[in-house]
């Protein structure tokens, strides 16, 4: 018998009887898992801290949770939060080293986490008005497809071609442990800084954010970056996801020993171009949100409205290195 595929996203089923990754029904409501995991906010004392949610409401980090069958939790969440903790502990080298397999899976399940929230919310808060939870279809398709490859964990998964995702790992010349996250849930872009470590991942591209930002990649190579370069190529990935315009989508064969997911191409999708048109004045507004820490403003990034501010690439187009950042007084 081929392998079964839970589909949530077919009927909208986002119960917390039900376990997020299985769909098996729960035996009680402490059947349950911490969104961001347990070890993270202890080390950084997230527990209490302020969660902007998309309706602008808020929660806390702690109070973000997704319902999980304790046979889910055993065999495939702990596992992989031990492995990830242990990397992400030690630091940029042992980061390095994961499978990228490994990054998908921990990220995909945090950033579904919180789409699975934000859901509930939205379906609680129209049934309270008698109106009908409308999700965009598109919506429904990428969401749906990036929940099917999470069940990589618990499921036999094959990626074949192109691997879904982008992620990177880049190693930060810190001079305090600071924690860093941000999302992006509809275009599932999401970052992180800690330790001497960052990472920037764009969930469903089929890899084409790290193509498109291939030359800045190569100059960067392995080199360390200052807090504020690497916040700028995370802008650069979160401003270039907004612009992919495609809907990708996979040929998926299920047998009796594998689920295969095939990307398919995407350029036979749409004659239009893979990305929108660049334009610098937006990309600066997304630049002065990431440096905030850092104050500096839209007015000193667009000085030159033909080439943005930069502290990861100088006028000659070569890569600034970390030590040599000065910025604003």
């Amino acid at each position: 018998m081929a392998v079964q595929l839970y589909k949530p996203f077919e009927r909208l089923n986002f119960s917390k009887q039900s376990c997020f990754l299985s769909g098996e029904k729960l035996q009680s409501t402490e059947e349950e898992i911490h969104v961001f995991p347990l070890w993270l906010m202890q080390e950084y004392e997230l527990q209490d801290k302020p969660f902007k949610l998309l309706d602008e409401s808020m929660s806390t980090y702690s109070h973000m949770k997704l319902p999980c069958s304790g046979k889910v939790y055993d065999q495939a969440i702990e596992p992989l939060e031990e492995e990830i903790r242990t990397a992400f502990l030690s630091g940029y080298d042992s980061v390095k080293k994961l499978p990228e397999i490994k990054l998908f899976q921990w990220i995909g399940k945090m950033v579904y986490g919180i789409l699975f929230n934000e859901i509930r919310i939205g379906m609680i808060q129209q049934k309270a008005k008698g109106e009908e939870f409308i999700f965009s279809q598109s919506l429904v398709h990428k969401f749906g497809n990036l929940h099917m490859m999470l069940q990589s964990l618990t499921q036999a998964i094959e990626f074949e071609g192109n691997l879904p995702w982008s992620i990177r790992v880049f190693k930060i010349d810190a001079k305090q442990d600071l924690f860093n996250y941000r999302d992006e849930i509809n275009t599932l872009t999401y970052s992180l800084a800690m330790k001497d470590f960052g990472i920037i991942a764009c969930l469903q591209d089929n890899g084409t954010n790290a193509i498109y930002h291939k030359d800045i990649l190569t100059k960067i190579n392995n080199n360390p970056l200052h807090p504020a370069q690497f916040e700028e190529i995370c802008a650069r990935f979160f401003y270039s996801n907004y612009l992919f315009n495609r809907l990708p989508e996979y040929t998926i064969m299920p047998t009796d020993e594998a689920v295969f997911i095939e990307a398919m191409p995407l350029r036979g999708m749409s004659n239009k171009p893979l990305f929108d048109i660049w334009q610098n004045k937006t990309f600066a507004q997304v630049l002065e949100n990431f440096w905030k820490p850092w104050g500096i403003l839209l007015f000193e990034i667009l000085k030159d409205p033909e080439n943005p501010l930069s502290y990861l690439l100088d006028n000659d187009q070569e890569f600034i290195e970390a030590g040599s950042v000065e910025l604003p007084s």
